[in-house]
């Protein structure tokens, strides 16, 4: 599902919400999000996840091509740790 899909069902099960209420509530939890996660804070929705972040160290690589060592920096990168209600839903197990 993309942005525009997730608007649309909102939208179409509320109908006494305009469609461009709607965009505007999901671009504001998307950017409360993406700030937060930005910040360094986790962000948790109860029953499906968390975002995180973590950071990398540095290492060396390789270059699939040529094997010649690739030196990586440290870096920090986005993480997302599934809720109970998410993967018992991905197992078949319903609650």
């Amino acid at each position: 599902m993309i942005r525009s899909e997730l608007i649309q069902k909102i939208a179409d099960e509320n109908p006494h919400l305009y469609q461009r209420d709607v965009e505007r509530i999901v671009n504001t939890v998307f950017e409360e999000v993406i700030d937060a996660v930005a910040d360094g804070n986790r962000v948790e929705l109860r029953g499906f996840g968390a975002f995180s972040v973590k950071k990398r160290d540095p290492r060396v690589g390789r270059n699939p091509r040529t094997g010649e060592a690739v030196h990586v920096e440290a870096k920090h990168v986005p993480f997302f740790k599934t809720g109970k209600l998410l993967r018992d839903r991905l197992n078949g197990k319903e609650s």
